[in-house]
């Protein structure tokens, strides 16, 4: 199953309901906000997110910066804006 950028749109960030598809790349990376994840497709709304996502939009409220820290380089996974 491919993955695809999914924008944040307000709500429970823990609920797939709560990320609508985009149709481009996000253009924001760091802030304090949650922008957009990359998450499986499931088609309007990501599949339900795997332990690891969970994980990182956790992790991306309390440390503000894109997600997975490690390792260096690793592709993100999470993005946040301003």
């Amino acid at each position: 199953m491919p993955r695809i950028w999914y924008a944040y749109v307000g709500g429970n960030p823990q609920e797939p309901s709560s990320w609508f598809r985009a149709t481009v790349k996000p253009s924001c990376v760091t802030g304090s906000n949650l922008c957009a994840i990359y998450a499986y497709n499931g088609d309007i709304n990501p599949a339900p997110f795997s332990i690891n996502l969970s994980n990182y939009i956790s992790n991306a409220l309390i440390n503000s910066v894109p997600q997975p820290l490690s390792p260096a380089g690793a592709k993100k996974y999470v993005y946040l804006k301003s």
